[in-house]
C-alpha cells in the first residue's frame, strides 16, 4: 500500500484511529509483517471514514463506534508487545512470523484473518452490549456486510495484483501458495465472523461459556493464520530480511 496516504479528518473518532495506526507504523520497516498489515488496514479505515459520511451505511453512528472498537482490538496488539505481554491467540502467528521471508500478501491476509474472523466478531458484541442492541436487529447485519465490502474494495485488487505478478515471476512453482491465498475468501471470513458474533452475543451473560467460546475462536483463527503464513520461497527470490 505504498503511495499517497488517504487524509482523514483528525478531529473525528476514526481520525484518531488513523493517527494511532500511523504511530504504530512509523518505527516499522516495510518488510515487517505487522507493517504490511497496517499499510493495508490504514487505508481500509480511511475508506470506512469516508463511507460513514457518504450515506453508505444505514446507521453511520453505530458503524463509527464499531470501527473504533474494532480498530482498538488490533491496536491492543502493539501495546501488548511494547509492554511484554501476550497477545490474542488470533494474532500470535503474525506476531511470531512477522520477520520471516514471506510474500507481503501473506502478511496482509493473515492480518485480515485475525482482524475479521476474531476482532470483528468481538467488536460487534462489545458495541451491541454498549448500545443495548441485538446484532440481529435493524440494520446491523446489513451494515456489517457493507463494512466487509469496504475491506474487499482494497484487498481484492491487492491479491489479484500479487497473484498475477507471482505467476509471471515463479510460474508453476508458485501454484501451491497461489491456491492457498486464493482460497482465503473475504466473504467466507465475513460470514464466519457474523456467526461468531451471534454466538458470542448469545452466551455473553454466561462467563464460563463466553470465555471458552472466545478462546476457542481465537485459537481456530490462529490456526488459519499459521497456514496463511506458511514459508514458501521456491526459487529463493524473496528479499532477505
Amino acid at each position: 500500500m505504498a503511495g499517497v496516504l488517504t487524509v482523514v479528518d483528525p478531529s473525528t473518532p476514526i481520525g484518531k484511529v488513523v493517527r494511532d495506526l500511523d504511530a504504530v507504523r512509523a518505527p516499522l520497516t516495510r518488510a515487517d509483517g505487522i507493517a504490511v498489515f497496517v499499510d493495508v488496514y490504514r487505508e481500509v479505515t480511511a475508506l470506512v471514514a469516508k463511507r460513514v459520511t457518504d450515506r453508505t451505511f444505514e446507521d453511520p453512528d453505530f458503524i463509527e463506534v464499531l470501527d473504533v472498537v474494532f480498530a482498538g482490538l488490533f491496536l491492543a496488539v502493539p501495546k501488548a508487545l511494547a509492554a511484554g505481554e501476550p497477545v490474542s491467540k488470533a494474532w500470535e502467528p503474525l506476531v511470531e512470523r512477522r520477520a520471516l521471508r514471506l510474500f507481503p500478501l501473506q502478511f496482509a491476509l493473515a492480518g485480515m484473518n485475525a482482524h475479521i474472523n476474531h476482532d470483528l466478531a468481538v467488536a460487534v458484541v462489545k458495541v451491541c452490549v454498549k448500545k443495548k442492541r441485538d446484532p440481529s436487529s435493524g440494520s446491523i447485519h446489513a451494515d456489517f456486510v457493507r463494512i466487509n465490502d469496504v475491506l474487499g474494495e482494497l484487498v481484492r485488487p491487492i491479491r489479484q495484483s500479487f497473484l498475477e505478478k507471482a505467476v509471471v515471476e515463479h510460474g508453476a512453482a508458485i501454484t501451491p501458495l497461489a491456491d492457498l491465498l486464493t482460497n482465503f475468501s473475504m466473504e467466507k471470513a465475513r460470514d464466519a465472523a457474523w456467526a461468531s458474533a451471534l454466538t458470542l452475543y448469545a452466551v455473553r451473560d454466561v462467563p464460563f461459556v463466553r470465555d471458552l467460546t472466545r478462546q476457542t475462536l481465537a485459537s481456530t483463527v490462529g490456526l488459519v493464520g499459521r497456514q496463511l503464513l506458511t514459508p514458501f520461497d521456491p526459487l529463493g527470490r524473496l528479499p532477505g530480511r
